[in-house]
């Protein structure tokens, strides 16, 4: 909950990856609040102290996840919909903006990105969104102690300096100190 909190004022990519992670954990735990306090959620804590603060938090999660039915896959719409904003700054950066560095970035993971969208199920997503999950894919292997070949490694960090930008752009944006006209 705090992490969250901290990363979508700070980084809104690693908020998008926490959130994806967040919403597998409640699926891995079956969407049992208890079992998932028990089990995840007190091992983590400094101290009982935030425990109630934690389950009010998940609890709103699971409800949103069920009302959204996206119990077994999928993303819940608040996330989505920083998604949106994120390629809407993505296609106004490329398009419309003489954001050369942002361009160049874009250039270098594009050909990652299309090779990953070939290679999944991602056919229908837009390039933000595709490396988000490719990224979040990286995570998913490292978790599991899977080995990642350089290949993919090279790939998998042009992508991740592309959101990066994206996402100090999309803070200096919600702040106020993004002028698109005088890029």
């Amino acid at each position: 909950m705090q992490i969250a909190e901290q990363k979508l004022k700070s980084n809104i990519a690693e908020y998008i990856l926490y959130m994806y992670q967040i919403e597998d954990v409640i699926r891995a735990y079956q969407f049992d609040l208890d079992k998932l306090m028990d089990n995840y959620v007190k091992p983590q804590l400094p101290d009982e102290s935030f425990l109630a603060q934690y389950r009010k938090w998940y609890s709103s999660l699971l409800i949103q996840m069920r009302s959204e039915k996206i119990e077994t896959s999928g993303h819940l719409m608040s996330t989505k919909e920083i998604l949106i904003e994120l390629t809407y700054l993505h296609n106004t950066m490329l398009n419309l903006t003489d954001n050369d560095k942002y361009k160049n970035i874009f250039a270098a993971a594009n050909d990652h990105i299309e090779e990953f969208k070939s290679k999944s199920n991602l056919k229908d997503k837009n390039h933000v969104e595709i490396a988000f999950q490719a990224l979040y894919m990286k995570l998913l292997l490292r978790l599991q102690r899977k080995e990642i070949s350089p290949e993919s490694e090279e790939a998998f960090d042009t992508m991740r300096m592309m959101l990066a930008f994206l996402s100090r752009a999309y803070v200096r944006m919600k702040a106020g100190d993004l002028d698109f006209l005088n890029n």
